[in-house]
């Protein structure tokens, strides 16, 4: 079976074609360009600003003629995770979406439904001769995930519509009416080297089969650290059998928990057989530590071709020590929504660059702004103290819950309409562009609705099929409602 086969097949059809445009952060020129010649071919007005961000308007049904317009908004760029096997160029290659069971998921690479899902809807909606519905204005923001830049950069003098309904939540049957802010903190180390000396044996030790997943939604599951532990195992095995540490490569992208993380690394012959035995005691202690949030977690050792320099003595200890003191995790829960993460910082990603420069990227995030910036402070101390070079992004803003929401109360009594029961009204710790938009246009009323995502930012982002139809629904009797 096809995904197109899927119902509704308005929406898996345009999700299908998505799927084979290439369309990395940063790199959406080809999906801007599908989306304007998309406008043009359906005779809508499409425009688009100086940061590729498109949006395009569709007239009111005509018995929806003098109804208010309706913004709806997604984001058109994706992470671009694979597995380790895989050879995917996220560049030129189509996604290949698989059918398994109840859910969608992709060939080992993410699957974009974060948020092709949401733009895909949109494409329905745009190109459908049936529907009723108010007058639309289609946003189609670029770059959400490594920054926002799009939102923050977006013409909102494009917009004549104050009723927004962003399609980038991640949870069927909860609307989302506010979220955290964030900002990232990035670290660099100069570092000096020396030669490796005589009568040593290297290994590549490697930590994986972690879940990863969404450094906002997922911070708060426990998840592994696939940082956090390899350093963790450095700084101990340093101290008990004088590891030199040649090479650290963990992570990737700021908005992600890390998966893998990989060391180079030497040890005296003398120690190799007790540093093996150690590495497999380290391997139980924490697949015990995490044996219900990640069973597939493992831990390798390899030998290796012995390096011509290892970091000095001094320099590795700067950096394994500011490492392992680097906070990690939810920082506070909320007191005004119980169950929610209010603050969190992510260790992303640890990567040697050229020029013996060592780059350590983390993000932060809070639903109070004060609180945000007091945990990147922290971050950024921790680092400082071990003589590293600290700056931090411009950050974004949360976006404040609105209780007496118009568009709110339309959507609650359209779920309870059609689906007998009441929808969950939430925040989200994770960041969405709604609070750039409400800086930019004060008086914008918005809210946030998805079908049920799982594993994004992973190779195992996957998407829930029987929520995608629930969710078209629930968009359409909105629509109809408003």
């Amino acid at each position: 079976m096809d995904i197109t086969e899927l119902k509704p097949t308005e929406v898996w059809q345009q999700f299908d074609k998505i799927c084979k445009v290439p369309r990395p952060s940063k790199k959406e020129g080809r999906m801007i360009d599908f989306l304007m010649n998309f406008g043009k071919a359906h005779n809508l007005e499409t425009l688009r600003d100086n940061a590729g961000n498109v949006v395009i308007r569709k007239a009111a049904s005509p018995q929806m003629a003098n109804c208010q317009t309706v913004v709806l908004q997604s984001h058109i760029d994706m992470v671009c995770e694979k597995t380790a096997d895989s050879n995917h160029n996220f560049e030129t290659d189509p996604i290949e979406p698989i059918i398994d069971g109840e859910w969608v998921h992709a060939n080992k690479t993410t699957l974009g439904a974060d948020d092709g899902i949401g733009v895909a809807t949109q494409l329905a909606l745009l190109a459908s001769q049936t529907m009723q519905h108010p007058p639309l204005e289609c946003l189609f923001t670029v770059d959400e995930e490594t920054g926002l830049t799009g939102a923050f950069a977006f013409d909102h003098k494009l917009l004549k519509g104050r009723a927004l309904i962003n399609l980038d939540s991640e949870d069927e049957g909860q609307i989302f009416i506010g979220c955290a802010g964030g900002i990232n903190t990035v670290a660099q180390f100069s570092y000096t080297t020396q030669k490796v000396a005589d009568g040593q044996a290297a290994f590549e030790i490697e930590v994986k089969g972690l879940r990863g997943g969404h450094s906002g939604d997922d911070i708060n599951k426990g998840l592994g650290n696939a940082n956090k532990i390899l350093n963790r195992f450095l700084w101990n095995a340093t101290k008990t059998f004088g590891l030199h540490l040649c090479k650290f490569d963990g992570g990737n992208l700021h908005n992600a928990i890390p998966r893998d993380a990989k060391a180079t690394v030497t040890i005296d012959l003398q120690y190799v057989k007790d540093f093996e035995n150690y590495l497999h005691e380290f391997t139980q202690t924490i697949a015990s530590e995490l044996k219900y949030t990640e069973p597939q977690f493992d831990m390798s050792l390899a030998p290796t071709e012995l390096p011509a320099e290892c970091l000095t003595a001094s320099d590795q200890s700067r950096l394994l020590n500011a490492i392992y003191g680097c906070p990690n995790g939810p920082i506070a829960m909320s007191h005004a929504l119980p169950g929610l993460v209010e603050t969190s910082t992510n260790l992303a990603s640890v990567k040697m660059k050229e020029n013996n420069v060592i780059e350590i990227v983390t993000s932060q995030r809070s639903a109070i702004e004060s609180a945000r910036d007091d945990i990147a402070h922290m971050v950024e101390s921790v680092f400082a103290q071990a003589g590293a070079t600290v700056t931090h992004s411009e950050g974004y803003p949360g976006w404040e819950p609105n209780t007496n929401s118009k568009i709110l109360q339309t959507a609650v009594a359209s779920y309870r309409r059609l689906f007998g029961r009441e929808p969950e009204v939430k925040a989200i710790h994770a960041g969405l562009e709604c609070g750039l938009f409400l800086k930019k246009i004060p008086d914008m009323d918005m809210i946030s609705i998805g079908p049920t995502l799982r594993g994004v930012h992973s190779p195992s982002e996957r998407i829930e099929i029987k929520t995608v139809e629930m969710f078209w629904d629930f968009l359409i009797d909105i629509l109809k409602n408003c």
